[in-house]
């Protein structure tokens, strides 16, 4: 090769040299300004979202705030991940508790909906009149210890919550003879609000409809919460009425003295002795 050969290609080499050179420091500025963009957005929303967290911001909030710190350290996105994610999960542990034993955010309160139905047979009369009798409820449910009737609408229970006993009280809102008993319940420890509802499928079947609010106040309350253990106890329990209705009221129906009165608005506007006396029942 000669020696302009060699010379001009050495002058190529040294061009090519120098536009590579000038692209990789092309492409390290754009990534520079790439890089530097998404830090000024990380920081923003770091800035932003530490801003919630101090203004008693949800676990959510809490989380993504601390997912953002960790990328602003330089972190990877994975572990930034894993902080957010574990920040979050304390969050949420201590959200629910605060000074006297209350959530800080009444919003998060946790209102569990419940929903059963069961067949019982009997005529609707018979299956309206002893679910009247409460005060016979403990003798065949198992979890229902103890209930006292202070008055026809007032009502105080007490019951077995996982390993806990509770009490609360219960005011009959209205009772319809034969179709419907709705109530509303206060108490310390969580309190149950429903309606049961009686429908007749045939001359002796009887349809039972309860619908329930129930809203825990305390820690066995919300673990069973988790669990779902409370409908799976109100089905529970329906069998053991409809098994104490086919096996005890059947055998003798006319022995049962359900409460015939009527319930408005809270208050009793016709008493049993009143009702019985207009159905042509006076006992």
């Amino acid at each position: 090769m000669s020696q302009e050969s060699r010379s001009s290609g050495g002058g190529q080499g040294g061009v090519g040299g120098k536009l590579l050179a000038g692209l990789a420091n092309l492409a390290g500025a754009l990534g520079d300004r790439a890089v530097g963009a998404v830090t000024d957005r990380i920081d923003k929303l770091t800035d932003r979202l530490t801003g919630y967290g101090q203004q008693g911001a949800s676990p959510t909030r809490v989380a993504a705030a601390k997912g953002a710190e960790k990328l602003r350290e330089g972190g990877s996105p994975i572990g930034a991940m894993l902080s957010a994610g574990a920040a979050g999960g304390k969050e949420q542990v201590k959200q629910p508790v605060g000074k006297g034993g209350g959530r800080k955010d009444q919003t998060d309160l946790k209102v569990t909906n419940i929903v059963e139905s069961i067949d019982v047979g009997v005529p609707v009369r018979i299956a309206y009149d002893q679910w009247t009798q409460f005060t016979d409820f403990p003798s065949f449910m198992k979890k229902v210890e103890n209930i006292e009737q202070d008055a026809d609408e007032k009502l105080t229970w007490k019951a077995q919550v996982l390993w806990s006993h509770r009490t609360w009280e219960s005011t009959i809102i209205e009772q319809v003879p034969d179709e419907r008993i709705v109530w509303r319940s206060k108490g310390q420890k969580g309190s149950v609000d429903g309606t049961v509802s009686f429908h007749e499928l045939a001359e002796d079947l009887t349809r039972i409809l309860v619908v329930l609010e129930y809203h825990p106040q305390g820690f066995f309350e919300r673990t069973g919460n988790l669990w779902r253990a409370q409908g799976r106890r109100v089905r529970l329990e329906l069998k053991h009425f409809v098994r104490h209705v086919m096996t005890r009221t059947i055998l003798d129906p006319d022995e049962l003295q359900g409460w015939r009165g009527e319930i408005r608005e809270g208050e009793v506007v016709m008493d049993d002795e009143t009702a019985r006396r207009q159905e042509g029942h006076p006992g």
